[in-house]
């Protein structure tokens, strides 16, 4: 078990679904309210993390909204991304492609190119001084209107060669695919790559997969466990190369379950699953943790472990010259250890 650890610890990795406000940690959320004059309804980093007793997507999502108040500056986004930035590279990060919610923002007075511009410069800096390559993907808040998720759309026109591609997330009750598949056609035909979040266990999730294959067009599905539970899901996941972003720490937050063993039954079944840390700063667990978890959860040898970190690699937006060169490095490592 320790040498499956440290090997999980030495092995250079990716993510590509990681909420940049969901890397908030106690001491940084902090030190913006204090620079923004904020009063939190908390004194100490022990009674913040005791406020993180989510049991389910809708009590999380009450806390993270909370905490994104202390998000006022520029200066801000560039702080909270780049405090994650370092930790990815301390846990040997190569790549990494990021959500943020610029509504979550603008919906309380903060100017979409504040929240776009520091989240970029920090982007910029990441790859100068840690040597982490670094894209964004902008997602709309599904329980918010289409016609809010056109206008973001329209914000991000100025910005699009710094944003990589369109995300949904939020709260998924009500709120299926379909409902945004206007913007969405329109972001496709303006170039984007595109995914959606299929949370575990919600209702309907089956048939929210579904739309977003085959009425949205993702490329990949965020989280997307349930498509387990439908055979002919599983083989169009196969046929058409769609990739599934895992959250294991985040599921047993969530739903009570890692749900590991269904990252195995993934990878038996030749899917695309990867590994993600999803919001580490409330569920307590970054991409090594995670990793961790899937495997002493799901039982998962070094080979599996790899073939995960591979497939995320594999299914990002990176070049294809930049994914060839990860996967040599991660195959390289494979084999020396």
């Amino acid at each position: 078990m320790e040498d499956i650890a440290a090997f999980i610890e030495g092995m250079p990795k990716a993510e590509l679904h990681l909420h940049i406000e969901g890397t908030l940690e106690p001491e940084l959320k902090f030190e913006l309210a204090g620079r923004n004059g904020i009063d939190l309804p908390y004194d100490t980093v022990e009674k913040v993390v005791a406020a993180y007793n989510f049991d389910s997507l809708t009590t999380f999502l009450v806390g993270y909204y909370e905490g994104m108040g202390v998000l006022q500056q520029e200066q801000d986004f560039y702080d909270l991304a780049m405090a994650y930035f370092r930790k990815a590279h301390s846990q040997n990060l190569r790549y990494t492609e990021i959500f943020f919610d610029p509504q979550g923002h603008t919906s309380r007075g903060v100017q979409f190119e504040t929240v776009v511009t520091g989240l970029h410069r920090a982007r910029n800096d990441a790859a100068t001084d840690l040597g982490l390559d670094v894209q964004l993907i902008m997602c709309f808040l599904r329980d918010m209107s289409a016609e809010s998720a056109a206008e973001t759309l329209a914000q991000a026109a100025p910005y699009k060669d710094w944003i990589v591609g369109i995300g949904l997330d939020s709260d998924e009750r009500g709120n299926p695919p379909v409902k945004f598949t206007d913007v969405f056609a329109d972001a496709k035909d303006q170039g984007y790559h595109l995914t959606m979040h299929c949370d575990v266990d919600q209702d309907n999730t089956v048939d929210h997969i579904w739309q977003a294959l085959d009425v949205i067009g993702v490329e990949r599905v965020d989280h997307g466990v349930n498509a387990l539970e439908d055979p002919a899901l599983i083989q169009a996941l196969v046929d058409r190369n769609i990739g599934l972003t895992v959250c294991p720490v985040s599921n047993i937050y969530v739903v009570q379950d890692s749900r590991s063993t269904d990252i195995k039954r993934m990878l038996d079944l030749g899917i695309k699953a990867t590994v993600n840390s999803d919001d580490p700063a409330y569920f307590l667990a970054y991409m090594t943790e995670n990793l961790k978890t899937a495997q002493s959860d799901g039982n998962l040898s070094k080979g599996e472990i790899v073939q995960l970190v591979r497939n995320t690699f594999d299914i990002s937006w990176a070049t294809n010259d930049k994914k060839q060169s990860y996967i040599a490095d991660l195959e390289e490592y494979a084999a020396a250890n």
